[in-house]
């Protein structure tokens, strides 16, 4: 799919919105930085909402958007990125990035700024760009009712829920994405297969596997420049999904090169790519793509979105929605 790129509309004066989450960002550097870059662009004046433990960023995004506000930028971790997406999700309203917490992953992925100053500038003065997102549908294992919400890089279950489950919040403060780590090790004496039936864009009869881990995913790049899925894009209308499925003790090992050598270092040149399709095919690690994925848990698993917990299901309905948020690049 091409690339849908927008220069900023000329009409005037803009106003922007910053949404902040006073735990995660210094209010007062980001007010002096957005302000002078606001009137530096000729803009009106900005917009301030702060997320609380009631309100991650939806309701405030809402009210900018009620309000007037020609751009909205996240000022936060990669939770609050993705509550103001939620919100902004069909408005046309860009979403605009701060580089702050610890992955911005939407950030990486987009292949944007980590300097704090030149990600503000952008949003003044950048292009629009419309990316996909990924929606999920599951509630609290044995209850009725379910909540849908979006994802901008990655769903999953099993052992990536369980070592964001895992991660210690102090040393994730103090060292960042390395304390994934720690919690992965963490995790280690709870890991087991979970058995599944699964089906892909409506795919009859569904099939049972068994699986560590499944993930979907709209980007594939995480923190430390691991390609956990290459071939994913964020605006190619497709969503693309993995299982992890160690074989014997080796499996993990297996997996674990599949993903950091194979794709993060071999599949960026070509020499790399002619040696991976001359390679043994690793089973461990097993890709596909779609727009729609169901799966039915024999027992509830933990859940992450975007590397932010969501507690326990055991049915799960993941879709891509295809343009529906424009991000400033």
């Amino acid at each position: 799919m091409a690339v849908a790129e927008h220069p900023a509309e000329e009409r005037g004066p803009k106003r922007a919105a910053v949404v902040l989450n006073p735990i995660k960002v210094d209010a007062s550097k980001l007010r002096e930085a957005v302000e002078r870059h606001a009137s530096a662009a000729g803009w009106g004046e900005t917009l301030w909402y702060e997320t609380t433990v009631e309100d991650a960023g939806q309701l405030v995004t809402a009210r900018a958007i009620s309000d007037g506000a020609d751009v909205v930028m996240a000022a936060g971790g990669d939770g609050t990125v993705r509550a103001v997406a939620e919100a902004l999700r069909g408005s046309g309203v860009p979403l605009a990035l701060l580089p702050s917490g610890t992955g911005n992953l939407l950030a990486r992925n987009l292949d944007l700024t980590m300097d704090f100053d030149e990600g503000i500038g952008l949003m003044f003065t950048g292009y629009d760009r419309d990316i996909d997102l990924g929606l999920i549908e599951f509630g609290p294992a044995g209850a009725a009712a379910t909540s849908t919400h979006v994802f901008l890089v990655i769903a999953g279950l099993g052992i990536d829920a369980k070592m964001i489950a895992n991660t210690n919040t102090k040393l994730k403060k103090a060292v960042g994405w390395l304390a994934y780590v720690d919690g992965g090790i963490r995790a280690l004496p709870e890991l087991h297969s979970i058995k599944m039936a699964v089906s892909i864009d409506g795919e009859e009869p569904w099939r049972d596997v068994s699986s560590h881990s499944v993930m979907a995913g709209n980007c594939g790049l995480l923190p430390g420049g691991i390609l956990l899925m290459p071939d994913a894009k964020p605006d190619d209308g497709v969503l693309d999904f993995m299982a992890l499925r160690p074989q014997g003790p080796f499996g993990w090992i297996r997996a674990w090169n599949k993903v950091t050598i194979e794709n993060g270092v071999l599949a960026k040149s070509a020499a790399g790519r002619r040696l991976i399709e001359i390679s043994p095919d690793v089973k461990d690690v097993v890709y596909a793509q779609g727009t729609d994925l169901r799966l039915k848990l024999e027992s509830p698993q933990e859940i992450q979105l975007d590397g932010d917990e969501f507690g326990e299901a055991s049915e799960l309905h993941i879709w891509v929605d295809p343009g529906a948020l424009r991000v400033r690049v």
